[in-house]
């Protein structure tokens, strides 16, 4: 497997889901957890096409509830690699709710999802750097280094 450096549009994803009466409470807005389980879907599906391994979730945060999504709304995510270290990856999600019938977008939400690439044996393995091509990549990059290394100051001191 390669581990030749890659740009964050190499595995950059765009997902649109409608959201349904099943998707929400008897208001009509949509449960987190529904949008968490799509963040988590297009965060492994970016971390994925980076690594060409087996990734898991070791962490969502950083999630921010700006707006609520409705039913019949369309959700629509963007997410893109932020940064990269040995095995572990940050991918940044932005989602918006689409009014369907007017067209009209919002800004519904944002996460940062930290992934691990896994080998065979479920170990941490290697992944590609990440090839910073525009001076917003170099920004993202160490923006996304500077909440990784806050993630392990607060795992040491959990």
């Amino acid at each position: 497997m390669s581990l030749e450096p890659k740009s964050a549009e190499d595995s950059r994803a765009e997902m649109t889901v409608r959201m349904f009466p099943s998707d929400a409470n008897p208001a009509g807005n949509v449960f987190g957890g529904e949008i968490l389980k799509q963040i988590d879907l297009i965060a492994g599906l970016v971390a994925q096409r980076h690594c060409r391994k087996n990734a898991v979730t070791a962490s969502i945060d950083r999630v921010n509830f700006l707006k609520p999504v409705l039913v019949g709304n369309a959700l629509i995510m963007n997410a893109r690699i932020n940064y990269v270290s040995r095995s572990s990856m940050e991918i940044e999600v932005r989602v918006e709710a689409e009014n369907l019938m007017n067209g009209t977008r919002i800004l519904t939400n944002t996460a940062f999802v930290t992934s691990v690439a896994l080998d065979d044996f479920g170990k941490p393995a290697s992944v590609p750097s990440l090839l910073l091509v525009t001076e917003d990549d170099k920004k993202r990059f160490a923006e996304g280094e500077q909440r990784m290394l806050q993630r392990k100051r607060e795992r040491r001191t959990n």
